[in-house]
């Protein structure tokens, strides 16, 4: 018989897989204009951090790690051979208002294997967030993993309690589902994401009598990806991203890197640093959705539709792409400053306010940016030019991380 601690050990550490756990877009509420407990406020969520290293702002559990499924990617497939364990209702309920009171969490992050059927295990995760909301007065965050093949009913019902709603896409490609969890249906996630969609819309617009808008999952759908689990190109996963924001307008696309695990039957991954290939689709997703790049821009040229993994995406492009620079910082326009390397959005929007009043130096703009270095080869600056740098063969071995001798200490 496993303790709750037991438990908690085993279902904290394999929800760790679940990528989709940020807490952005929620409706900001605290407990003391509704009288109820805790917060979605961001400055009131206590940060910690799983063994690997992801950082963890929630209560991040699965209900349980039994499955009917046998997905080959995942560690908790029907076949694979890990320690089980289950919640109930009320050890989860329990959990979250402890935690919360003793200031450890700010929020729930649930999502679940499917035991004995997507009906069941569902309902009893709806069951979770009505108790916590109704009986607990808990105002905090929720954030629900739904499963597909659930009814409309349950979906609906987790969208008045929950503050986001996922669904789990699974992989890139429908292929990819057909050979690695072949128990799935991509047209059955496509068509129950399509209906969260359709149902947040409807909810979002004012009712004829109360002019009203209800609360329906505020922070939106989200959904994750597992990339490195089959030979899918990073090109094909950012296409396949563009299609899901396009089509479902999504808060966001996680992307979990694979590890293999020794007895998974999968077909291995490429030959990549797994963490590393994650963290560039980020920053490509982040240049596709705030910098105004498309698809195209980053990947033309891109050896094998395989993202560079020693210099970042924006970086690749500017050396690929050397004939639109240097840039004058004082008279360039927001969407050109946005493509030099080193300048994130927030320095451009500094950039802007401040060539208002005088013009920019070097040094000024070294000020706003995080590693002036890499900047200077791409701007005009007052007093600066930076004359053949920008053309130099070896700029890409100059601005690219060195490598450095790991201690053995």
């Amino acid at each position: 018989m496993l303790s709750t601690r037991d438990k908690l050990a085993i279902l904290s550490d394999a929800a760790k897989y679940d990528a989709s756990c940020a807490s952005s877009g929620a409706e900001k509420r605290n407990s003391r204009a509704t009288k109820g407990i805790g917060s979605t406020e961001a400055t009131g969520i206590c940060h910690s951090y799983a063994p690997d290293g992801r950082c963890i702002s929630l209560l991040k559990i699965l209900l349980t790690n039994f499955c009917i499924y046998d997905c080959s990617y995942c560690i908790n497939r029907s076949s694979s051979n890990v320690r089980r364990a289950r919640f109930t209702v009320d050890e989860v309920v329990r959990l979250t208002m402890t935690f919360y009171k003793r200031n450890y969490i700010e929020g729930l992050f649930l999502s679940s294997g499917v035991i004995r059927s997507p009906e069941e295990t569902m309902a009893e995760m709806v069951e979770i967030a009505h108790r916590l909301r109704v009986e607990e007065k808990f105002v905090g965050y929720i954030h629900l993993k739904t499963i597909p093949e659930c009814s409309a009913e349950l979906i609906e019902k987790a969208g008045l309690y929950a503050d986001r709603l996922s669904i789990n896409v699974e992989l890139p490609t429908d292929d990819g589902v057909k050979q690695l969890a072949p128990e799935k249906n991509p047209g059955t996630i496509r068509l129950s994401m399509a209906k969260l969609r359709s149902k947040i819309e409807e909810k979002s617009e004012p009712t004829l009598k109360s002019k009203k808008r209800e609360r329906f999952a505020p922070g939106g759908q989200s959904t994750q990806m597992i990339i490195g689990a089959d030979r899918t190109s990073d090109a094909e996963i950012l296409y396949s991203s563009a299609r899901l924001y396009g089509s479902y307008h999504l808060r966001r696309v996680y992307y979990s890197a694979f590890s293999p695990i020794p007895d998974a039957s999968a077909a291995l991954p490429l030959k990549k640093p797994p963490l590393m290939r994650e963290h560039r689709l980020y920053q490509a997703d982040w240049l596709m959705r705030f910098y105004g790049f498309s698809q195209d821009e980053i990947l033309k040229g891109v050896p094998g539709g395989m993202l560079d993994l020693e210099i970042d995406p924006k970086l690749a492009w500017a050396l690929r792409n050397r004939a639109a620079f240097p840039v004058d910082v004082n008279r360039a326009d927001k969407e050109k400053l946005l493509r030099i390397p080193g300048l994130g959005a927030r320095a451009v929007e500094r950039i802007i306010t401040t060539r208002v009043h005088r013009r920019l130096r070097l040094e000024d703009v070294g000020r706003l940016c995080q590693s002036v270095g890499k900047i200077r080869p791409f701007i005009i600056a007052e007093g600066w030019s930076p004359t053949k740098l920008t053309d130099q063969l070896r700029l890409r071995d100059q601005l690219a991380p060195q490598p450095r001798q790991l201690s053995l200490l």
